[in-house]
């Protein structure tokens, strides 16, 4: 996949070895590392460097991460969720939860089957999860057609379901997020928190389109959250950045 990629961005030229960065989730295992760095070598990278999932996020989201006050950024990507307190370009708390995207697919998917006897596929899950999918009780009530396959009869069938239901299947995903932001919060330094306090939390990664998840989170914490500019490109952004400013990449990547 990786030597798709770098010949796509070199235009098939033969003989290219590109120095590559690469967002990891923070909670990366050595063993993955490896394996991460291996399958960039063998796709005949010169250089590799790993960078933090969330730090990238940050980046790409326009955070001043390089001063000396404390920046909150939460990442909901497809596989995890990272969570990282970043000040002077390094990160002082972070955590990596496996919560995000593909789990709320599933969580839909789990739902319908248990509720309706509905079976759907995973692009079908992720369309509810965009369309209707909410955290927090949305001022306009919206509802949507599924089309699945009935496990009982096993033909087609089509329901119609709403928000409120969606909200119920997802719960659980996002309180095991709001936990985990919340025990980030308890295990900031206290000079960084009053930043924090003024400045809020930042989301990014394709889980901060979810509906009113900004202000779920502002209710129960208290404090003010907004979602990045491209939420679903920040981490790539990031990198991008990351590759014309050397000196950072070299001060904040994984050792």
């Amino acid at each position: 996949m990786l030597n798709y990629f770098i010949q796509k961005a070199h235009n098939r030229k033969m003989l290219v070895h590109p120095r590559i960065v690469i967002g990891v989730p923070s909670e990366i295992t050595q063993v993955e590392k490896r394996a991460v760095e291996d399958s960039a070598y063998r796709a005949k990278a010169s250089e590799v460097y790993l960078v933090e999932q969330a730090m990238v996020a940050a980046i790409g989201a326009g955070l001043p991460i390089t001063e000396p006050s404390g920046n909150m950024v939460v990442d909901i990507g497809g596989g995890t969720t990272d969570i990282a307190v970043i000040s002077l370009s390094g990160i002082v708390y972070s955590r990596s939860v496996r919560m995000a995207g593909n789990q709320m697919d599933e969580a839909i998917t789990n739902y319908l089957k248990r509720k309706y006897n509905l079976l759907i596929g995973e692009r079908t899950a992720e369309q509810i999860k965009i369309e209707i999918g909410s955290a927090f009780p949305l001022d306009k009530p919206l509802t949507m057609e599924i089309k699945g396959r009935n496990l009982i009869e096993g033909v087609p069938k089509t329901i119609a379901i709403d928000d409120s239901e969606i909200r119920e299947a997802l719960g659980e995903c996002i309180a095991v997020i709001m936990n985990a932001i919340r025990v980030a919060l308890e295990r900031t330094p206290p000079e960084l928190s009053a930043d924090i306090s003024d400045r809020g939390i930042v989301l990014t990664g394709g889980g901060a389109l979810i509906k009113n998840l900004d202000k779920r989170i502002r209710e129960e914490t208290g404090l003010p959250v907004s979602v990045a500019d491209d939420p679903l490109a920040s981490v790539v952004l990031g990198t991008g950045k990351m590759l014309s400013d050397f000196r950072l990449l070299r001060k904040i990547k994984i050792d």
